[in-house]
């Protein structure tokens, strides 16, 4: 079997998907994307196209290799992000080929459900007890907020009162039986992190992400230290290398992205070395249907998994959603705030080529807002 063609399509609302096709009429789909920085992706899998073209897909192992290493100057997100699409692409080729879900291909289910959250945002937090309300409606167990929209990075006595009372609304709504994490994005300083985690712990959050900023990481081990919080990262870290110095730091949760740390390959790694410090999985995926679908098998064969993301009504997504280009809704219907394993060869889904197709006539430009202080200065998003 050899690969014959590569196509990529910029689908709403800020998606790139890849299709990688055989002789043999075996389809893969993956979904390789950076957020705002789809054209380039795109880009990166046209040059790496040039390499799989004629090659056999199921030696995945290799192609990673040489995907990643074959070029002298490696690494960063746009890079790591086009080889993971192009990993799922394979793993669900292979999948199809053996006849079997991927998480088979990696050893085997060692759970029958996958615990999901909802987002509810958190930004703007007058509608939050009514979105979480509805979440809880719909069968969730967890929902992730916003610590803050923009703010200082250092907080005022007002701004760090507003996070408690955000997540203290939340509390009240979900009850102790019931979990929230909540993500700092980065927004905070190093310091500002450390006074805000510090009124928030008696409210109990599953995890807080992103604390600090990824390029902040040497001072994570202090913060970590300093709260009883559980903190997690990894959204912005694109491999082992890139890991090891949270999970030395005491980091409690690793939420690599399927579609930016290197794909199924990649995470699978990630994990296990992440199992070596007792720290947990918690995929990070506010993104499309193939890259959940990918985040999925590899949590359905994860001892150390702790709960999934996934972007079923976010605000992201307004000209389409999380269900617009697969044929079969079954695989994303969650239960009981699970999502429950299939035997379904490869990712498991069926992607709606004609609608993916037509998206791509359109295509989109998505860029992150560009958020500034009060006083004109640059602020994190």
């Amino acid at each position: 079997m050899k690969i014959v063609r590569i196509e990529t399509f910029l689908v709403a609302p800020r998606w790139l998907f890849c299709r990688v096709e055989t002789d043999e009429g075996l389809v893969g789909w993956g979904e390789p994307v950076v957020e705002g920085r789809a054209e380039v992706v795109r880009a990166a899998v046209d040059v790496l196209a040039e390499y799989l073209v004629g090659q056999d897909p199921l030696r995945i192992q290799d192609h990673w290799q040489v995907l990643t290493k074959g070029g002298f100057y490696r690494g960063g997100p746009i890079l790591s992000s086009a080889v993971a699409g192009l990993d799922h692409a394979l793993w669900d080729i292979a999948g199809q080929a053996y006849g079997a879900p991927v998480h088979a291909l990696l050893g085997g289910p060692v759970r029958d459900a996958v615990r999901v959250y909802a987002w509810v945002g958190g930004d703007e937090p007058s509608r939050l007890a009514e979105e979480i309300s509805a979440q809880i409606e719909a069968g969730f167990t967890a929902v992730k907020m916003n610590g803050a929209g923009r703010t200082d990075p250092l907080p005022t006595p007002a701004g760090t009162a507003a996070v408690v009372e955000r997540l203290a609304v939340a509390r009240d709504v979900l009850g102790p039986g019931r979990d929230v994490a909540v993500d700092f994005h980065g927004r905070f300083s190093p310091a500002g992190a450390r006074r805000v985690l510090h009124e928030i712990a008696p409210l109990h959050p599953l995890f807080v992400e992103e604390p600090l900023l990824p390029d902040q990481g040497h001072l994570l081990g202090a913060l970590a230290a300093s709260t009883p919080i559980p903190l997690a990262t990894g959204e912005r870290l694109y491999g082992r290398a890139e890991f090891l110095p949270a999970l030395t730091a005491g980091i409690a949760v690793a939420q690599p992205d399927l579609s930016h740390a290197g794909g199924i390959t990649e995470v699978t790694r990630i994990a296990a070395l992440a199992d070596t410090f007792g720290v947990q999985l918690a995929p990070h995926c506010p993104l499309g249907p193939i890259s959940l679908a990918a985040s999925l098998q590899v949590a359905f064969c994860t001892p150390n998994f702790l709960i999934q993301e996934q972007s079923l009504g976010i605000h992201y997504n307004k000209a389409a959603d999380l269900l617009s280009y697969v044929v079969d809704t079954e695989p994303f219907r969650f239960t009981d705030g699970h999502a429950h394993r299939t035997d379904r060869p490869g990712l498991g889904i069926t992607v709606d080529e004609a609608a993916v197709r037509a998206a791509d006539r359109a295509g989109h430009a998505w860029r992150n807002p560009v958020w500034r202080h009060e006083d004109g200065a640059f602020a994190e998003w």
